[in-house]
């Protein structure tokens, strides 16, 4: 063997015995001796809390047995779950009806998967989107081809949780990027506008404006008219999520090298078709992290609509604690709501931060 080919060989074998698993402990956890102590420390407290966790979560446990049957161990009671999962997670939705909240979550969930693919992002993913929503809300109130109308009070669960936050973040999307823009706009009255809306909203809390829009903003509407609760609680949504959507774009824009708006000058481009053919699909690649961040942000923060009387997946959950037969199981409960919201949360993570 020649000498180069036997550098190369060994070149090619360093990277195999450094990823090795002892290799691996000691270069991250034992390569100075205050991280070992650490490691050991932290070693020695897992060993005191996993296995009575465990013990506790899957072996002393009960998964699917009457409450009664709960009082009688020390472990976890995860019956609560399966004798419960229907109203934790469809709430009041009227017997029989069940399925159109699930096939409208199913019809998310599908374009959420299809959306996943970078190359089917044209035109046409817009009007599928537009369409899909469309199809879910008509399941979800009825009225039409035989379905009974089911009024917005009996929206309650994962299906009100799932409906809050992604058609507020479809409705706050554009809004959040002429926000963006007008902030940018060298025209005084259009940058002013835009600036006090994104730091006056940005400056109050979520529940603030839930809280107007559910008791001060009924106060100024005339006499027998009234706006249901749902659709105030998505507009609250909406220009909360936009105005932090509008500093997100705003930071894309600002990223553009001045290079693309002289291209786009010598290229006889005005200004729409420079930021519509140039700057702002640039623009919105770099900021699909952030973007996903808010949006994971509506999904957590829509536990607040119990503020005006609705009920999402958390208050259901809420309300099923309080019948005394499940009483003292609150960890058994929350436990699983942690794991849900981790299950629906997760996948946009990974997403959003996917190289594009």
């Amino acid at each position: 063997m020649t000498r180069p080919q036997q550098a190369t060989r060994e070149y090619l074998a360093a990277p195999i015995r450094k990823i090795g698993v002892l290799a691996w402990f000691k270069d991250n956890l034992f390569n100075t001796w205050y991280n070992s102590f650490l490691t050991i420390i932290t070693l020695i407290g897992l060993w005191f809390v996993v296995p009575p966790f465990f013990k506790w979560a899957f072996i002393d446990s009960l998964w699917n047995s009457p409450a009664e049957a709960c009082r009688d161990i020390e472990g976890a009671c995860w019956s609560i779950i399966p004798n419960n999962i229907k109203f934790i997670m469809l709430g009041f939705f009227p017997e029989g009806q069940e399925w159109r909240p699930i096939l409208a979550m199913s019809l998310l969930l599908a374009l959420v998967i299809y959306s996943k693919e970078r190359t089917r992002w044209n035109k046409f993913l817009g009007w599928y989107w537009a369409f899909g929503l469309i199809i879910m809300g008509t399941l979800m109130y009825g009225g039409l081809f035989g379905m009974p109308v089911v009024e917005t009070a009996q929206w309650s669960g994962l299906p009100l949780t799932m409906m809050l936050s992604f058609f507020g973040m479809v409705a706050a999307y554009p809004l959040g990027v002429l926000l963006a823009i007008g902030r940018r706009s060298k025209m005084p009255a259009i940058k002013t506008l835009c600036v006090v809306y994104i730091e006056m909203i940005r400056g109050v809390p979520l529940i603030s404006l839930l809280f107007m829009s559910s008791i001060l903003f009924p106060l100024f509407l005339p006499d027998g008219m009234t706006i249901d609760k749902v659709l105030r609680a998505q507009v609250a949504i909406i220009l909360f999520t936009a105005a932090y959507i509008a500093e997100v774009v705003r930071g894309g824009l600002q990223a553009m090298p001045r290079g693309q708006y002289e291209a786009a000058d010598s290229l006889g481009l005005n200004y729409r078709q420079t930021m519509r053919l140039i700057i702002l699909p640039q623009a919105l690649k770099i900021v699909i992290p952030p973007t996903v961040g808010i949006l994971l942000s509506a999904f957590k923060d829509t536990s607040l609509v119990v503020i005006i009387a609705l009920y999402d997946v958390l208050k259901t959950t809420k309300v099923t604690l309080s019948n005394p037969k499940w009483t003292g199981y609150s960890t058994e409960a929350y436990i699983f709501l942690a794991v849900l919201y981790f299950v629906c949360c997760f996948p946009n993570f990974v997403f959003g931060n996917v190289h594009l």
